[in-house]
């Protein structure tokens, strides 16, 4: 198999808001991650339909913000709703430069209130006989909520990944007590990218000075060539969080 590396990105976007919900930024959003042409990327609080929107904002697009987004650069998204409500819905989508195998949402909320869910996809890397497993998420803002969700997950990942099948989760996984290690990376043998490689997480949160380490990619059957947290200008300006990028080559 040649030489082969997979560049990726996790951002939540906060709906294509600013923080204060002022400002439309996902055209903002989409320059910017066009500009850093990730191969697989992985987007929370994403919409899929919002019809008030497109009468209080001149600059709304037509289409479903990850379309929007992909545009003529990932020619594959799966998409996957959280949310439903009167006017629309939002969730978790994956944008990617390799065609999906299979995908699918699962819903693991345990409150009516916020609803959340795991999207998992599987793709094929090019000269690569191996599945890759790629799953997007977006965990609850409660200790208990997701101590159910990481169990949910890590059973999806026994039952659902080989051991042998490459494997990267990525997204908000709301975790600033640092909690989620002992299920992941104890159970499922996996490692967060910038843990491994500098020592501690990223802080992701909030995105004008971030101090809380939010956002993560775990990852197994890859090896890190480099890791980028991406704050300042012009991230500072759009969502809340900041996005997090790191770069793997194919064992």
């Amino acid at each position: 198999m040649p030489d082969c590396s997979l560049k990726v990105l996790t951002y939540n976007i906060h709906k294509g808001f600013s923080t204060s919900n002022l400002r439309f930024i996902l055209h903002g959003i989409k320059d910017s991650l066009r500009h850093i042409d990730a191969d697989i990327v992985f987007l929370q609080e994403i919409q899929g339909d919002r019809i008030i929107s497109n009468n209080r904002f001149d600059d709304w697009h037509n289409n479903n913000q990850f379309e929007f987004l992909a545009d003529e650069i990932w020619p594959h998204q799966a998409y996957g709703k959280n949310a439903i409500y009167k006017t629309g819905h939002h969730g978790n989508a994956i944008l990617s430069k390799h065609p999906f195998i299979e995908w699918e949402n699962i819903d693991f909320s345990i409150m009516r209130s916020a609803s959340r869910s795991l999207l998992h996809g599987v793709i094929q890397m090019p000269g690569d006989s191996q599945k890759t497993h790629i799953i997007c998420v977006h965990m609850g803002l409660f200790e208990s909520e997701r101590k159910h969700q990481l169990t949910i997950l890590a059973e999806r990942i026994n039952s659902h990944v080989a051991s042998h099948e490459a494997l990267i989760i990525a997204g908000d996984f709301n975790d600033w007590r640092s909690r989620a290690e002992n299920y992941l990376c104890q159970e499922l043998g996996i490692k967060e990218v910038f843990k491994n490689t500098r020592g501690s997480y990223a802080r992701t949160f909030p995105a004008w000075l971030p101090m809380l380490s939010m956002d993560r990619i775990y990852f197994r059957g890859f090896d890190v060539i480099e890791c980028n947290h991406l704050y300042g200008k012009p991230w500072n300006r759009m969502s809340d969080h900041t996005p997090l990028l790191a770069e793997f080559r194919v064992i």
